[in-house]
């Protein structure tokens, strides 16, 4: 079976920690999260010169009740970072950058990365 190729860019924009970019997240399997979609960069910036970086999606679609999800403010608007989506893509997918999370927001998502995948 042959796989859907995506575009990728042949200069991917710089990217850094806690900034909010447009990712490309297709192809997809299963429940993933699909389409180019606002994502956290959450990998330290020394990561990036490997080519990838590990990202938490957003959404728009609110789950307030859900302790695996984070609220924010994201380029003015409510969104809903998706910390049980976390993986890793290449720079490549990087389409444009378009916010940066506030020091406690940032401060926010550690802890819940840290809940969801770092306590036994």
């Amino acid at each position: 079976m042959a796989s859907k190729k995506i575009p990728v860019s042949k200069i991917p924009p710089p990217v850094l920690r806690y900034e909010v970019h447009w990712v490309s997240l297709d192809p997809t399997a299963g429940k993933e999260v699909q389409k180019t979609r606002p994502c956290v960069v959450v990998s330290p910036d020394a990561m990036h010169r490997t080519g990838m970086a590990v990202v938490c999606p957003l959404t728009t679609t609110l789950h307030p009740q859900w302790a695996h999800r984070l609220q924010i403010t994201c380029a003015s608007k409510p969104a809903e970072i998706m910390a049980d989506q976390i993986r890793a893509v290449s720079l490549g997918r990087f389409v444009k950058r378009i916010d940066l999370l506030t020091a406690t927001d940032a401060q926010a998502l550690r802890d819940l990365l840290a809940l969801l995948y770092a306590t036994p």
